[in-house]
């Protein structure tokens, strides 16, 4: 039996201790603010892909709301996507000097989602996709109102929104959909998380 290249079991060795290092820090995270974290462990891969289904890296610039330990900003990145074409919303302090660090090309803000127009680096109304690790569930309508309406002040016509959530239904109510003009349908589940997620694509109405 062939043994594994040493630098197959050098790219494990770094992947799972990537991988040790991030749930550690998110655990630290969730115990210090458990609303503002939401779970306890940090998104998987395939949610991540599924998160960014639909992403065109020719098509200009996303931001990220909430990004965490960085698997989402990995994902959006593995789609081609250039890293200065990608914005990261994060105020959590340990997490963020995390993702300068992993991200150098890429933009790390440390401002609120309700605030991001002010800080972004591109146009309001010039962005195709914002993708959304935040946790709405944890969060008030009116909130979800000043999130939303910020992130579609960014979006261009036909961007989208794009959020996961542990519910079944969407972590946003029908009565500010309604007060934003937005529709919402569902994107996709995955079991392949903990706990099971399910994502949701937010758009304007009649785009």
């Amino acid at each position: 039996m062939h043994s594994k290249p040493k630098r197959f079991r050098a790219i494990a060795l770094h992947d799972g201790r990537t991988v040790a290092t991030e749930y550690l820090n998110f655990i630290a995270a969730w115990v210090k603010k458990p609303r503002q974290t939401a779970s306890v462990v940090p998104s998987s891969r395939y949610l991540a892909r599924m998160m960014v289904r639909g992403l065109d890296p020719a098509g200009g610039r996303v931001l990220e709301l909430g990004g965490g330990t960085g698997v989402f900003t990995r994902a959006i990145l593995s789609t081609g996507l250039p890293a200065d074409q990608l914005e990261v919303v994060e105020i959590n302090p340990g997490f963020a000097r995390s993702l300068k660090r992993h991200f150098p090309q890429t933009s790390i803000l440390e401002v609120p989602a309700q605030n991001v127009a002010a800080h972004a680096a591109g146009e309001r109304g010039s962005y195709q996709m914002v993708v959304s690790g935040l946790p709405l569930l944890a969060m008030d309508k009116s909130a979800h109102v000043a999130i939303l309406s910020e992130a579609f002040a960014m979006l261009r016509p036909g961007g989208s929104f794009v959020q996961f959530t542990y519910s079944l239904r969407p972590p946003v109510s029908q009565s500010v959909l309604d007060a934003l003009d937005l529709d919402v349908v569902r994107v996709g589940q995955t079991v392949r998380n903990f706990p099971p997620a399910t994502v949701f694509r937010f758009v304007r109405r009649g785009e």
